[in-house]
């Protein structure tokens, strides 16, 4: 198993709405045990460089353990940010020595 690191990416104009933190708690305790640490949702949001595209914007990341990248994705599959028009980058943790 490794670990994944899941970011979180929706339109730049997507405002949460009242049933917006029960639709995620809900996502991640689907998750079960392949959830490692459920990371930190990003409040504002500015960047350098070319980073996702301007049609959009970072609002979390998370971290999963999973078999392999096809694993990743198919947890990823359920994410909330896919049902209104963002998405899922996903990429396996390296691991640093002595970290």
């Amino acid at each position: 198993m490794a670990n994944y690191v899941f970011s979180f990416r929706v339109p730049s104009n997507y405002r949460p709405n009242a049933g917006t933190p029960a639709e995620w708690q809900a996502w991640f305790g689907g998750l079960g045990s392949a959830l490692v640490d459920v990371g930190h949702a990003v409040t504002d949001y500015a960047s350098l460089g070319e980073v996702g595209g301007s049609g959009s914007r970072m609002i979390g990341h998370s971290v999963v353990s999973a078999e392999d990248m096809d694993s990743a994705l198919a947890l990823a599959k359920d994410c909330p940010v896919l049902r209104v028009g963002g998405g899922v980058e996903v990429g396996p943790v390296m691991e640093a020595a002595g970290s």
